[in-house]
């Protein structure tokens, strides 16, 4: 072989090793250095706040796919092995739990700083945000009713004046009924707290509504006087000036984490990992605490004003795994009891 013919076959060879090299041993592509892909089910209004700031703060591009968490984790199952998207950003504790498999191993340095009931306790979800079941009150209808919790919803001076969803098919109302039933009851099974929803549901007097966004709407534009909703769009109503206050009920109040975690073998790996850290930073826990309408769970975030602080709160904690068990069980019985007292 003359020398020149040789140089060619070894240029050639270099070439491809390199081509190999950049798609990575299986010819998948590695990655790029300066780009992440984030699959996330979270409001608009969260995606223009923590997004910019992390692609300014590290400079990342970071390419968005919105859809409903459902939909976002049947897309990560069926891409397993291949995953087009780097990090899950958003969707309940809860949900994203049972689907530990499509996530990666992965504890931030940052979480050290978080709530004590708000870590990374599974190895790959990391809390970030939580939101809690409140009792919304239209100030300007409320007149002399005093309004501090549940049971103070049973005033018969209420009745009719009371919206809620329906726990059967809306989150934030099953999240109401479970807190009632703690909250009022104890636990998930005690009579007590079931008696309490037959008689709330009696005094809610058919003012049951199609989807949880009518609830805070309705009582912030004066359809209603009290509604059974969830903090983030209530202290949403606040922060804009509406005539509404926000009770956290004195009986106690659920907060159900929101995780984001590593999709597993994610192509922009450090990337990801590095978004992690920085959703649960100082800097972007204090975004969500204070510019935001969520509730932030680092220790030290700042706290808008429109929010009540979460030591100022009291707080009682759901049995997930039972809730996640014995969900069909409770929609089954609120269903009959509603049922009953429409009759």
């Amino acid at each position: 072989m003359s020398k020149k013919i040789f140089a060619l076959v070894m240029s050639l060879i270099l070439v491809f090793s390199l081509v190999a090299c950049s798609k990575g041993g299986d010819g998948k592509k590695t990655g790029d250095k300066g780009k992440l892909v984030v699959y996330s089910p979270n409001t608009e209004n969260i995606m223009k706040t923590i997004i910019p700031m992390f692609e300014k703060k590290t400079g990342i591009k970071v390419e968005v796919i919105s859809a409903g968490t459902g939909e976002l984790l049947s897309k990560i199952e069926a891409e397993k092995g291949n995953p087009l998207g780097d990090v899950l950003f958003g969707g309940s504790k809860s949900t994203i739990r049972e689907k530990k498999d499509l996530f990666e191993q992965y504890v931030s340095p940052n979480d050290k700083d978080m709530l004590p009931d708000h870590k990374n306790v599974d190895g790959f979800l990391t809390p970030y945000t939580a939101d809690g079941s409140v009792i919304l009150v239209n100030t300007e209808l409320i007149g002399d009713i005093k309004i501090e919790g549940y049971a103070d919803l049973l005033n018969p001076k209420l009745k009719g004046k009371i919206a809620s969803a329906d726990a059967s098919n809306s989150s934030s109302a099953f999240a109401q009924l479970t807190n009632q039933l703690l909250a009022m009851g104890g636990d998930y099974e005690n009579e007590t707290g079931w008696k309490f929803v037959e008689q709330l549901l009696k005094n809610i007097d058919g003012k049951i509504l199609n989807s949880s966004s009518a609830v805070h709407k309705g009582v912030a534009d004066g359809e209603y006087a009290v509604g059974l909703t969830y903090e983030d769009p209530s202290a949403a109503y606040v922060r804009d000036g509406a005539p509404v206050k926000v009770i956290y009920p004195k009986e106690g109040t659920v907060y159900l984490d929101a995780g984001v975690e590593v999709i597993k073998g994610a192509k922009n790996m450090e990337n990801a990992k590095k978004f992690v850290d920085f959703v649960i930073s100082k800097e972007a826990q204090d975004a969500f605490g204070s510019q935001l309408t969520n509730r932030a769970l680092r220790k030290d975030a700042k706290t808008g004003d429109y929010m009540t602080p979460l030591d100022k709160i009291k707080t009682i904690k759901e049995d997930e795994e039972y809730v996640k068990k014995n969900r069909e069980n409770i929609i089954k019985k609120y269903t009959n009891i509603l049922v009953k007292t429409r009759g």
